[in-house]
């Protein structure tokens, strides 16, 4: 029964230095992958337009009475709900 237990731990050993050795080997390869392909990095990319900060703005302050409304419930709510009321 010792000689089947040592050879299984000997299996599990061996497979699992198998998946580091793997791995490693992996890693080095995408790293070195990675710094091959950083030339072409722009091609790939879509340019992105910048959002307009006025956009945002302007946006928050149009509130309507039922948003303004809505969002005194909500504080109330919570208040209500922490016991600071």
């Amino acid at each position: 029964m010792g000689i089947l237990l040592l050879d299984g731990l000997k299996a599990m050993v061996l497979g699992m230095c198998m998946v580091l050795v793997f791995l490693v080997i992996m890693i080095i390869l995408m790293n070195i992958m990675s710094r091959l392909l950083k030339p072409f990095a722009n091609l790939l990319e879509k340019p992105v337009a910048p959002k307009k900060a006025a956009k945002k703005a302007s946006g928050a302050k149009a509130l309507s009475a039922e948003d303004k409304l809505l969002a005194k419930a909500a504080v109330e709510a919570v208040k209500m709900y922490r016991g600071e009321k």
